[in-house]
């Protein structure tokens, strides 16, 4: 396997918020289900998540509240907004888009 990919911050955003639109997760576990999910590929280092949940908290699209981890420990658990869910079928439909045309150019002959 290859090295993990870097990832841009618009896009970081956009799988924070697609995670966390199925349940409230705290930090880790938005890392450890963007890695599972993308079979590996994607690495979500702790210096660009938390940079990352701040940002998203500041804008309104995702909220915190203080919880129990699994293993007993103080969590903070994000969950989406009502605002948030609006951004992130917006960012979706222009990523599909985005994806699809850059697709098209890589199929050029």
């Amino acid at each position: 396997m290859g090295k993990p990919t870097d990832l841009i911050q618009g896009t970081l955003d956009l799988l924070i918020l697609k995670a966390v639109a199925l349940e409230p997760m705290h930090g880790w576990g938005i890392a450890q289900r963007i890695r599972q999910v993308s079979k590996e590929v994607l690495q979500v280092n702790q210096g660009a998540l938390y940079p990352a949940l701040h940002r998203l908290e500041q804008n309104g699209w995702i909220k915190a509240r203080w919880g129990e981890s699994d293993h007993n420990r103080r969590a903070k658990y994000y969950s989406l907004t009502a605002s948030g869910r609006k951004y992130l079928d917006a960012e979706e439909a222009n990523w599909k888009r985005l994806s699809g045309a850059i697709g098209l150019v890589l199929e050029m002959s």
